[in-house]
């Protein structure tokens, strides 16, 4: 981790939506003494945050901008070099976030950011995981609700469970309030760039070592009725369980054989019926020009539902887990997942990285590799819930 940098934390994209959530969250949280900033391509817009900023703590009336643009390397290089942590929230990275990536990989700055797309992150550890090993730096991608609680929140389960048998774990999420504009968008390019993704995912296959000695696996699972839920259970094709994969992987503590299943909790046949047509229409469409474009056009990143509206939304994850004939159940719930929650995961990740103690990784890791425990107890902290029922 590099020392004698100018700031602990930079926050890239902070006149963004999510960006300015983090932002407001940061001021009121992040503890005195430390030294960060606001980054983006806009300095005025810069300056309009930093204003209300302002209104939460006085003090940053001096917090610093810098100006920097995503289709301009040398401004990202010159971020990067003077940061220990820089944490982003500019998306779809597919389009906009390598430059940075690279830019810190190559400065041994560590990075982070919100991305759920499994492409982004799958070209990033080919291209730039190794330059990360060699500066020291560590890039934690999915850094928001893809994928911290549920990477944390299997984490938190195999807690309460031996590690020295089979584990199997099993996670349904429920969620009410609307997603980002900026995930909106990010869902659509994935779902239009299915050839490229799949691409991706096995040229990093080809590089990536697997643990010896142990079995790691995810598996899709199929429509069914949970018993234990009472409720449907529908795969869920998200990079979460890629995410909880390579945490496996890494980590000794998932046991000798892991295996991870991704759904989502539906209690109405019907709902699961429409929200399935739905998926495989959009699916479709997106990969039609004209309906691409239209598609893009009703919702546009940077905008984002009321506080109210916000105030409302919710989320809910349940574990299943059992290992050597021991069974637990764990919930992770919190506030509004697309919005508030991913602004509060992000700004607590990047002050661990930034000034928590934390076990020696470097290159492309997950939340739970990078930060483990540490992260688990500032979420905790910050009002997440972690329990087990």
């Amino acid at each position: 981790m590099p020392q004698e940098r100018t700031y602990d934390l930079v926050l890239f994209g902070a006149t963004g939506f999510t960006g300015s959530l983090t932002a407001e969250y940061l001021a009121r949280h992040a503890p005195p003494g430390l030294r960060w900033a606001l980054a983006g391509r806009n300095p005025n817009k810069l300056a309009t945050v930093r204003t209300r900023l302002t209104a939460i703590d006085s003090t940053l009336a001096e917090l610093p901008l810098l100006t920097a643009d995503a289709t301009a390397p040398a401004s990202l290089r010159a971020v990067a070099e003077r940061a220990r942590v820089v944490a982003s929230t500019v998306g779809p990275y597919i389009h906009h976030g390598e430059p940075l990536v690279a830019a810190c990989a190559a400065a041994g700055t560590d990075y982070l950011d919100i991305t759920g797309e499994p492409e982004f992150v799958d070209l990033m550890y080919v291209r730039h995981h190794e330059t990360a090993v060699r500066t020291g730096a560590r890039l934690v991608h999915t850094c928001g609700f893809d994928s911290i609680p549920y990477d944390l929140g299997v984490w938190f389960t195999l807690k309460h469970l031996p590690a020295d048998a089979p584990i199997s774990v099993d996670g349904f999420v429920r969620a009410g309030g609307r997603f980002s504009d900026g995930t909106y968008h990010s869902a659509l390019t994935a779902f239009s760039r299915t050839d490229e993704t799949s691409r991706a995912a096995a040229a990093r296959r080809a590089v990536e070592p697997r643990p010896e000695g142990r079995r790691v696996r995810t598996v899709s699972g199929r429509i069914s009725r949970s018993p234990e839920l009472g409720m449907w259970a529908v795969p869920l094709p998200t990079i979460d369980p890629q995410v909880v994969r390579r945490s496996a992987a890494a980590r000794p503590e998932y046991g000798p054989d892991f295996r991870y299943r991704h759904f989502a909790a539906v209690r109405r046949l019907p709902t699961l019926l429409a929200g399935a047509a739905g998926i495989a229409a959009v699916t479709g469409l997106v990969k039609l020009p004209p309906a691409r474009r239209w598609l893009f056009g009703r919702l546009s990143p940077g905008q984002g539902p009321s506080p109210e509206r916000r105030a409302r939304s919710w989320f809910q994850l349940r574990f299943l887990a059992e290992s050597g004939g021991q069974q637990v159940r764990t919930e992770v719930a919190g506030g509004d997942p697309g919005y508030d929650e991913t602004a509060k995961m992000l700004a607590e990740s990047a002050l661990c990285l930034a000034l928590d103690d934390l076990p020696p990784t470097t290159g492309q890791v997950t939340p739970v590799t990078a930060m483990g425990d540490a992260l688990l107890d500032r979420l905790q902290r910050a009002g997440i819930t972690f329990r087990v029922r």
